[in-house]
């Protein structure tokens, strides 16, 4: 009996695999980030009515669950980044950077460097996911994903979830302290 549910369990992993696609990916960032001192996180909600291109539970679960593998806590209270999210039904030409890539910029933090602005047209069906710095009150790291071959249908959890992974793939930091298995009291968290 043993030797039949290895396989099955094997085969489970490699199917559930099979329904992920790589979707073509773009993301900037800030030089004022903080990449390896963030800890907590929480989903902006959007202010006034709902926004139905702001409000997701399946991206936000998607994004929760990354975080949350990257060591990152949840929390309501002074959380280092607020993530927010908007889904673009049409398309749109959207102002990006090109920028060393982030691990490489990590390893000497030069803020001195200068943004080289681009322009991108992106296809309907465009997902963009925001990381902001509280207490900087400002953008960090964005990334955003559309398909070349057809829009990200949003009524299907699918697509979303693709996205989100492909997305967030490019967001490469483990939250402060987390490989290190160190804890940071409460009163640390809140600064």
């Amino acid at each position: 009996m043993k030797k039949i549910a290895i396989p099955l369990v094997v085969l489970a992993l490699l199917t559930s695999c099979l329904g992920y696609k790589e979707l073509p990916v773009e993301y900037d960032y800030s030089y004022k980030g903080n990449f390896k001192k963030y800890r907590t996180f929480d989903i902006m909600k959007p202010a006034g009515p709902a926004d139905s291109t702001m409000v997701n539970e399946v991206i936000e679960k998607s994004i929760v669950a990354r975080m949350k593998f990257l060591g990152y806590k949840q929390s309501t209270t002074k959380p280092h980044l607020i993530i927010g999210f908007k889904m673009f039904n049409d398309s749109l030409r959207f102002n990006g950077y090109n920028q060393p890539a982030i691990e490489e910029w990590v390893k000497t933090q030069n803020d001195n460097i200068e943004y080289d602005a681009q322009k991108f047209n992106l296809n309907t069906g465009t997902l963009l996911i925001q990381f902001y710095d509280r207490r900087q009150n400002r953008s960090i790291w964005q990334g955003y994903a559309t398909t070349m071959y057809g829009s990200i249908d949003f009524n299907n959890s699918r697509h979303l979830r693709n996205a989100v992974i492909s997305i967030l793939d490019k967001y490469r930091f483990w939250a402060e302290g987390f490989i290190e298995g160190t804890t940071v009291s409460s009163k640390e968290n809140d600064l």
